[in-house]
């Protein structure tokens, strides 16, 4: 099998869910013995360069993203989305010409949103040929979904009137997709259901594996610090608000409490500042080289995410790191979890905080909570499993 894969972005350094989750499943193709080469923005970060060889995956990395304000600014007068236009790139589109130009593709994978734009070119290259390979959609979210919650949560007028017109945007691009592809992925059952609803068509779930660190056993002591842990990146607007909102209802019950609230993941420093400047008990790492450390010290990890749901991978994290997870209702699928069994779910914000604080202290609790979620995860986030399952999608006639 030779597979095309559009991406964003090189997943690496996968420092979010999105480039864990799509390198994961560059992985697991690969792993296979499929071949495949992949299309995606060269980061800065990354030590990969455009032509790199590595395990049946060939890398092309056009140049850069485009300066962040530059293409936010851009996308307003574009068709496309922010989301997407941000790796509509000239040497983007040249290398997909090249590529598709090449030939001998079985599998074609818009893996997701952000590679939307390439939809049509891809569309009209095969109008009038009759070998066209299978173009499967890699969804990452229920976008059309996700971004109108985003837009109306956001509470600043002029800025929920932007962010409500690139929802439009991202709505019609996603429908565009689902339409025009031959067979949808949705990474949680939820997701799966709405895209049924408006489109009959093969589609199928593919959730994240996972293949990071898994204690076989760990116990919450009181010589711990009396701490909670919100491990995620915030670079994004969603991911802002909801720790922003978390954090205002929580540091001064937490601080009354004389316990701890710990935010770890990269943001920008402006933010992380302000934020710093009104709080008490938080304390913000902004990026950090290693999480499990932060994780190993705390009592509690919590999910704060009132817009955005979804699959989470750092629910995963929480789950096999055995720290027992506290979370808004709603704030993630497509995890084996039960209330009160496995997970503790609260209604709103301040019910959240409140809830970590009263079970802080209450270790035995919060063992059983950690052990019990770890064995309802243990067999279910193995990322060999999707490879196989994308590479069955992309042989179907």
């Amino acid at each position: 099998m030779r597979c095309l894969w559009l991406t964003l972005a090189d997943p690496e350094p996968r420092h979010n869910g999105q480039y864990v989750y799509s390198g994961g499943l560059i992985d697991s193709v690969a792993a296979t013995g499929s071949d495949v080469e992949v299309l995606g923005l060269r980061r800065p970060e990354s030590d990969r360069c455009s032509g790199a060889r590595n395990d049946h995956v060939v890398w092309w990395l056009p140049g850069g993203p485009l300066d962040a304000r530059q293409s936010r600014w851009g996308s307003l007068a574009s068709w496309l989305p922010h989301i997407a236009y941000r790796c509509h790139t000239a040497a983007m589109r040249r290398e997909l010409d090249e590529l598709l130009g090449r030939g001998g593709w079985d599998g074609i994978v818009f893996d997701g949103i952000s590679v939307g734009w390439a939809l049509p070119r891809v569309r009209a290259f095969y109008a009038d040929k009759a070998d066209r390979p299978r173009l499967i959609y890699v969804s990452h979210n229920h976008e059309e979904s996700l971004r109108f919650q985003v837009a109306e949560n956001q509470p600043r007028f002029l800025k929920r009137q932007a962010v409500r017109f690139d929802a439009l945007k991202v709505s019609r691009l996603e429908r565009e997709l689902v339409d025009q592809v031959d067979y949808v992925t949705a990474i949680t059952p939820e997701d799966l259901s709405l895209y049924r609803r408006r489109r009959d068509k093969p589609m199928g779930v593919v959730t994240p594996g996972y293949r990071g660190r898994r204690l076989k056993e760990r116990r919450i002591s009181r010589e711990l610090p009396r701490r909670a842990v919100i491990v995620g990146s915030f670079d994004w607007i969603a991911k802002r608000m909801n720790l922003e909102e978390f954090v205002d209802v929580a540091d001064p019950l937490f601080a009354e409490q004389k316990a701890e609230l710990q935010a770890v993941g990269s943001a920008e420093e402006s933010f992380l500042n302000g934020l710093r400047d009104r709080t008490v008990a938080t304390r913000f790492t902004g990026t950090v080289p290693d999480l499990t450390r932060y994780m190993d010290e705390a009592r509690i990890a919590i999910v704060p995410e009132r817009n955005g749901g979804g699959f989470k991978l750092k629910v995963l994290e929480y789950v096999f790191n055995r720290i027992p997870v506290f979370a808004l209702t709603g704030s993630f699928a497509g995890v084996p979890l039960r209330h009160n069994d496995s997970v503790m779910l609260y209604p709103d914000h301040a019910a959240l905080a409140h809830g970590v604080l009263e079970a802080i202290d209450d270790v035995d609790r919060l063992n059983s909570l950690q052990e019990r979620a770890y064995a309802a995860c243990r067999d279910h986030f193995d990322w060999a499993s999707r490879g196989r399952q994308l590479l069955s999608v992309i042989a179907a006639s």
